[in-house]
């Protein structure tokens, strides 16, 4: 393992998938993956669309079979004539090389190539069949994501490493010759590689284990020891609050220190849950770091005693709504918008203050205050509104404000 005295450092070189710049100082980039049956065109394809549309900048899908392959090209058709132009990833693992020798269409639909060196291939066949692999990366130009997997790990290599740190005077414990493990498989995946021809401005690495102190360990190697372009992820997060408190914990960790160009959080979907929550969550995450902005943030208050009607938290939800159901059309007539601030506040205690604080704030009467919720535009109370329709004025208010706001910046 490196000094510990080191610092880690952000990736300089930058990899271009299609449009997409992952590293040498572009923003971190967000991915999510598909969970339909590759095979099933119209399913993958209106599950590509929704995460796209939801802010995935890259989208993977599993290749594993004959099927799957022959499908990619015609997924990769079908989203273009829906002018749906997110690069997609082909998630390999056992048999991609002979899916890529095949399926050469599908070999040329991808934009990038995800392999795994703990089974790329067995034996004598590892070697052979991971440099099938990136040899038709070369052929066709496509960067490659080496990911290796606690789940998965190289067992030659892992015996190897045992063997060297039995030798030792002071022997390693057992997690941190794991952890050298992960990182060796994938800085020595990454130089075969180059030996093969693969240019290094067209290799991303990742090292996904499912334990968040071990996740930034290893990370933090990764970062001191090369300069390839990171892939973020916790794998096997979990579903629900422990999956997304999970990824953030240890991904906020690392981005905090500069570590990682691009992201995924891997929830389990909850049933009926859409798939697009972990788009969100991805988003939300870069976006509370002050990384990136996708979409205006509402802050709302948690409620207490002072707020025992639930409209202050309708309204919250309304609003958080409404504007990320906008932002397809913002995005495009509205440069900027998704800066915009906006608090929805349950009682006079913090909710004035809280109000001038952002873009536009509304201040909603606690209990037994009177009955009216003065409005406040960059900083200025602009409004008191009344009755029963405030949920509806207040969102009139919003779309005004960004139309004269933003409007004028439109080219």
């Amino acid at each position: 393992m490196s000094d510990a005295s080191a610092q880690p450092r952000r990736s300089t070189r930058a990899v271009a998938v299609d449009k997409v710049l992952i590293g040498g100082g572009a923003p971190v980039v967000v991915q999510s993956m598909t969970n339909t049956d590759t095979a099933d065109v119209d399913a993958t394809v209106k599950q590509v669309a929704a995460l796209w549309r939801a802010g995935s900048e890259l989208v993977r899908v599993t290749v594993n079979n004959p099927e799957s392959a022959a499908a990619v090209p015609r997924i990769r058709e079908k989203l273009d004539m829906m002018s749906v132009p997110v690069p997609l990833v082909g998630d390999f693992h056992y048999n991609g090389h002979q899916l890529l020798a095949d399926e050469p269409a599908c070999a040329r639909a991808l934009a990038k190539y995800r392999i795994n060196p703990g089974n790329v291939g067995f034996g004598r066949k590892k070697d052979l069949q991971f440099g099938a692999i990136i040899e038709t990366a070369v052929l066709y130009g496509k960067p490659v994501r080496i990911g290796v997997n606690w789940g998965s790990l190289d067992q030659s290599l892992a015996a190897r490493l045992m063997d060297e740190n039995a030798a030792r005077a002071q022997p390693w414990d057992a997690a941190r010759v794991l952890r050298e493990a992960l990182v060796v498989s994938a800085l020595e995946s990454a130089e075969k590689a180059v030996e093969i021809g693969l240019p290094r401005d067209r290799i991303i690495l990742s090292a996904k284990v499912s334990g968040v102190q071990e996740l930034i360990a290893v990370y933090r190697e990764l970062a001191l020891r090369s300069d390839f372009p990171l892939h973020l992820g916790l794998t096997e997060a979990g579903m629900g609050s422990k999956g997304m408190v999970a990824s953030s914990a240890a991904l906020a960790v690392l981005m905090q220190e500069g570590i990682g160009d691009t992201i995924r959080i891997s929830l389990t979907p909850e049933p009926g849950a859409p798939r697009t929550l972990e788009v969100v969550v991805a988003q939300e995450l870069l976006q509370t770091m002050g990384l990136r902005a996708f979409t205006p943030l509402v802050t709302a208050c948690p409620g207490c005693g002072r707020t025992t009607s639930e409209f202050f938290q309708v309204l919250a939800q309304r609003v958080q709504e409404h504007v990320r159901g906008q932002m397809p059309v913002w995005k495009l007539k509205y440069p900027g918008v998704e800066n915009l601030s906006l608090a929805v506040m349950g009682c006079v205690v913090n909710g004035p203050g809280e109000s001038r604080h952002a873009d536009i704030g509304i201040s909603l009467p606690g209990t037994g205050e009177a009955p009216t919720a003065p409005v406040f535009i960059d900083g200025q109370k602009a409004m008191t509104l009344r009755g029963d329709n405030i949920a509806d004025d207040f969102v009139n208010v919003i779309d005004d404000y960004v139309a004269k706001r933003y409007g004028a910046r439109s080219p």
